[in-house]
């Protein structure tokens, strides 16, 4: 996979100091990104970090209280017939209609988008043959399997072959032969067609495959690079150290073995190139039930959001800004 090293100088899509208020409360404060062309930006984060807002305001669902959106150099609101025209949308909850064949819906899709209907027909048969249902296309969708369903979702997006495509969670609940099918076919778009992709994930696997990776918590963006560059900031393996005491904790492990230990997240967290030759020392040298658990990790995006956020992934959100329901 392609890997784009920082910024892209010339930017599909540019998002500008975008904020959105719930009441009095800010939901997302002042983000700011770039996507380039054919790349796969990603943003990365738990419930209530503010990713499905930034989707709705993407999407046209949702009006931010500030900020700009410049599309191909030009600038837009997210309801422009016309912007809405070159993006495609996966949504997290199913969209399709299941009383619908597979084929109807990609149908009722080239209409909505007024692809002629001449060329929409062969399109809909190339895009079946792609999402490996076109043995069952006439079938309704409710009979599908929660993977084919979701690869149809996929490609109704792509009927009008849209520059970008927007997706939320577009892996989540697969088995892995579906989550690898989804992401053949989005790997695919990037390089034959160029099309860019703005993803949203809570899956540090899903994280990976991305160019870039924001990492996006309580309505911020506290980092943005390649995922690579992304896990070199984080020194080591971590260890991860469940205890009554945690403060305490931290700091006589930082006074005696000379190690940074610090809490996040009501745990002792601590960065070690050799993590595994460390953790027979503390649980030696400190009292016998300091510990309730001791964990090692190897550094993924997980272990890159918790060192930048103080949070797990898995975390539920815990801000004062919950997301627009």
């Amino acid at each position: 996979m392609r890997s784009a090293p920082g910024a892209p100088s010339t930017p599909l899509l540019a998002v500008r100091d975008l904020v959105v208020h719930r009441g009095s409360r800010e939901v997302l404060r002042g983000i700011s990104f770039e996507a380039g062309r054919g790349e796969i930006l990603g943003f990365l984060g738990p419930n209530g970090a503010g990713k499905s807002t930034l989707f709705r305001v993407l999407t046209g669902l949702l009006d931010p209280r500030s900020g700009a959106i410049v599309f191909d150099g030009r600038a837009v609101r997210p309801h422009d017939a016309g912007f809405r025209r070159r993006c495609g949308v996966v949504f997290q909850d199913p969209a399709l209609d299941p009383r619908l064949t597979a084929r109807e819906n990609l149908s009722l899709a080239a209409r909505l988008y007024g692809v002629p209907k001449r060329r929409a027909a062969g399109r809909i048969d190339d895009l079946l043959l792609q999402a490996d249902v076109r043995d069952r296309a006439d079938e309704p969708v409710a009979r599908l399997s929660g993977g084919m369903r979701r690869r149809v979702e996929l490609v109704r997006a792509l009927v009008h072959e849209p520059d970008l495509l927007i997706l939320d969670e577009p892996t989540t609940g697969l088995d892995q032969r579906a989550y690898r099918a989804i992401w053949e076919r989005l790997d695919a778009l990037r390089s034959e067609r160029g099309t860019t992709l703005i993803l949203n994930t809570h899956q540090p696997e899903e994280a990976a495959r991305c160019d870039r990776l924001a990492i996006l918590d309580r309505g911020r963006i506290v980092a943005c690079d390649t995922p690579q560059r992304l896990r070199e900031g984080v020194k080591g393996d971590l260890v991860v150290l469940e205890t009554d005491d945690p403060d305490a904790v931290a700091a006589t492990i930082s006074a005696r073995f000379g190690v940074a230990a610090r809490t996040l997240d009501g745990k002792v967290v601590l960065e070690h190139e050799r993590a595994h030759e460390l953790i027979p020392r503390l649980v030696e040298a400190l009292p016998e039930n300091t510990f309730r658990s001791v964990g090692l990790r190897r550094v993924g995006m997980g272990e890159v959001f918790l060192e930048l956020t103080g949070k797990e992934l898995g975390d539920e959100a815990s801000e004062a800004t919950p997301e627009v329901a």
